[in-house]
Parts: C-alpha cells; sequence; structure tokens
C-alpha cells in the first residue's frame, strides 16, 4: 500500500483522543459531577475554588478543637 500523504503531514506527532465517556485524559484527572451539583458550578474553576474553600474551612476548625 503506498502512502499518498506529504511528508509535512507528521501523524506520528498526533494525539488521538477519544470522545465520549469512555475516553482517556492527557494528563488530567476528569471527574464527573451529579446534575444538581454540575448546575452550580459552570466550570473547573469554580469547582477548584469551591473546594479550596472547604479544604481551608476544615484546617481552620481543626486548629480551634
Amino acid at each position: 500500500m503506498e502512502d499518498e500523504l506529504r511528508d509535512e503531514y507528521d501523524l506520528k506527532s498526533l494525539k488521538v483522543r477519544k470522545m465520549g465517556s469512555q475516553r482517556k485524559s492527557f494528563n488530567d484527572t476528569i471527574i464527573k459531577l451529579d446534575s444538581d451539583v454540575a448546575e452550580l458550578f459552570p466550570n473547573s474553576e469554580s469547582v477548584n475554588e469551591a473546594l479550596r474553600f472547604l479544604i481551608r474551612i476544615t484546617r481552620e476548625n481543626k486548629a480551634t478543637f
């Protein structure tokens, strides 16, 4: 079988991602939120901010006991 692609098309350097819930991620952790939780958080930054706040409050409360 003869390859008709030009030399500048270097397919070996491409990263392929599978679409859908079974896809593999490159250096990211994917966490699925329940729909009621997802309604309150429009993006990953807002989720991270809320979790960091919860971590900080938990640590501060442990220090007072």
